[in-house]
């Protein structure tokens, strides 16, 4: 292994913040937008083709995230996906978190969907 591996290994890597629209292009170009909040949140009203896994789960569930693809975590305001954040650098390549969660999403009008394709509301 080397050095950097290493390093990394030891230390842990760490994350980016990135804004509501950096997010969508990362996910525009093959990026993964995980949302980590609980299934009522999700229900409500999620973006569209995000990923969603329970904060509480994703320790469990990380093989279901792809290594090979960027990642971007989200919550409502940005605290819980941090965590997640957090967590997923440790193993994955490019880790960033949404900075202001869905909040500052919903905020720069960018689309919020509940089941079924219908507009969604932020909880």
């Amino acid at each position: 292994m080397k050095l950097g591996g290493i390093l990394k290994k030891v230390f842990g890597k760490s994350y980016t913040s990135v804004g509501p629209e950096q997010a969508a292009d990362l996910m525009a170009s093959g990026g993964v937008l995980l949302d980590v909040r609980e299934p009522a949140e999700w229900r409500a009203g999620h973006a569209p083709r995000a990923r969603h896994i329970p904060l509480g789960q994703l320790a469990e569930r990380l093989r279901d995230i792809p290594a090979d693809r960027p990642v971007v975590t989200v919550c409502r305001s940005g605290a819980r996906s941090r965590q997640a954040a957090a967590l997923l650098a440790r193993d994955h390549g490019q880790v960033h978190n949404l900075a202001g969660g869905m909040r500052a999403w919903v905020d720069a009008g960018l689309p919020l969907r509940a089941k079924g394709g219908r507009p969604g509301r932020l909880i």
